[in-house]
């Protein structure tokens, strides 16, 4: 399985996986070659709750092709709880700022064809 797809299968579970330095224990969200931070080459997997807070999001009201049927919905970062990190997704539901207060408590739900579904918790 590759690693994109073990990522949606987290994220269907409501978690996210993520890629730990063995050298200095930073976390990566991504697939990497180096450590950002030390420069080392060793890495093991790591599997965090999807859980955090809002950090900012952008209301979609006209919508790309294709996701019309959603509108209106938030594009959300969400940074992660115990961590640094920040994941990005979907929001349904969401229609003004008042809606969604940066810093409210959310968690990933699943994934679908929007990507990463994020709901307030």
């Amino acid at each position: 399985m590759s690693v994109e797809e073990q990522l949606i299968e987290f994220a269907k579970q409501g978690k996210v996986l993520t890629h730990k330095c063995t050298s200095c224990n930073h976390l990566h969200l991504s697939t990497a070659y180096y450590c950002l931070k030390c420069g080392s080459k060793g890495f093991e997997d790591v599997v965090l709750e999807g859980t955090g807070t809002v950090a900012t999001y952008t209301i979609i009201t006209v919508a790309p092709a294709g996701f019309e049927k959603y509108t209106p919905y938030a594009f959300v970062v969400l940074s992660i709880d115990n961590s640094d990190l920040r994941i990005s997704g979907f929001m349904a539901g969401i229609a003004t700022p008042a809606d969604l207060p940066v810093g409210v408590k959310a968690k990933i739900t699943g994934f679908d064809e929007r990507g990463i579904i994020i709901e307030k918790q």
